[in-house]
């Protein structure tokens, strides 16, 4: 299996087409057409089914391009190692944010990259956080803000923040406070049914712990929503409630149209996450470093609303 072979197979998955990978790679259809045949005999399976449209992936094929995609990424990530000036980082990082965190995060962070480091493309994937688990093993992603639910083997973990958990549901009045201060127990936030992620997603395992580590029945769960847009609109349409932080629903917090009150023992902690397996380059490293330093300090200046630095427990 040579690194060519892996850029013509992902350039033909790329653009479905043999002659149109053939001109992107700058080799003959002939010889490209050779190397994914020895490819294929290699792995022993056909990677593309053809038809008189162009080419598609085999399940063989969808199952081995996340791996085909990973080795070349991480080709690269090495060459730039050797080439790299430390005071200088530069290359591609790819960061992946569960959806109920990028609200808070992914402006500040790329800004803060663009600003400290140049030299430094940052691609910022915003995924369920099941999906990031599986993009991180993988090393499709480098980067990725996780929940320490106890599920994170594997994986070098830097604990950065502990983000309160509320009880979020549409306000019966405008004049209502936006958000309460008086909080709530988790007995009392499991009273009713909620919306949840589909699990394992997002908050959900931390949720059900919590309600077993109680000794309370498993929440109640009338709807899975594990898109914040469509879970905003459910919850403005007063559809429901939710237990979650309130940054991914901060502006209808504030606008009244919900409100949220603090589930008291209930949070989460944030961690940027990385593979123990797959080496960090220079250009990784120093956004995991920056990414804690914005993280912190959106948290200390209140504009990351309900979180404070982890300081060693939850």
């Amino acid at each position: 299996m040579e690194l060519r072979q892996l850029r013509y197979f992902v350039a033909i998955a790329d653009s479905g087409s043999l002659t149109k990978a053939a001109e992107q790679v700058f080799v003959a259809q002939s010889a490209l057409s050779h190397q994914l045949a020895q490819l294929e005999a290699e792995l022993g399976a056909s990677l593309f089914e053809r038809s008189r449209r162009g080419v598609v992936l085999t399940d063989a094929g969808q199952r081995f391009i996340p791996h085909a995609v990973a080795i070349l990424r991480q080709a690269d990530e090495a060459r730039a190692s050797v080439r790299a000036d430390e005071r200088e980082p530069e290359g591609k990082v790819i960061v992946g944010i569960p959806h109920s965190v990028s609200h808070a995060l992914a402006l500040p962070l790329l800004r803060a990259v663009r600003a400290r480091y140049p030299q430094v493309v940052l691609e910022l994937t915003e995924e369920l956080t099941g999906n990031l688990t599986r993009q991180l093993r993988t090393g499709q992603i480098q980067l990725a803000v996780l929940f320490d639910d106890g599920q994170l083997s594997g994986f070098l973990v830097n604990r950065v923040l502990v983000e309160q958990l509320s009880l979020i549901e549409p306000a019966l009045s405008r004049s209502r406070p936006r958000k309460a201060k008086t909080s709530i127990t988790l007995k009392q936030a499991l009273s009713r049914p909620l919306i949840l992620p589909a699990s394992p997603h997002g908050v959900r395992p931390l949720i059900e712990q919590a309600a077993a580590q109680a000794g309370y029945p498993q929440p109640p769960v009338e709807a899975d929503i594990s898109s914040i847009s469509i879970l905003r609109t459910t919850l403005l349409a007063g559809m429901g409630r939710t237990l979650l932080p309130v940054m991914p629903l901060w502006p209808e917090i504030q606008s009244g149209a919900l409100t949220a009150r603090p589930v008291r023992q209930l949070a989460r902690t944030l961690a940027i996450c990385s593979s123990a397996d797959i080496p960090r380059s220079l250009a990784c490293q120093a956004v995991a470093r920056l990414a804690d330093n914005v993280m912190r300090q959106l948290s200390v200046s209140g504009a990351w609303v309900d979180a404070q630095p982890w300081e060693g427990s939850a």
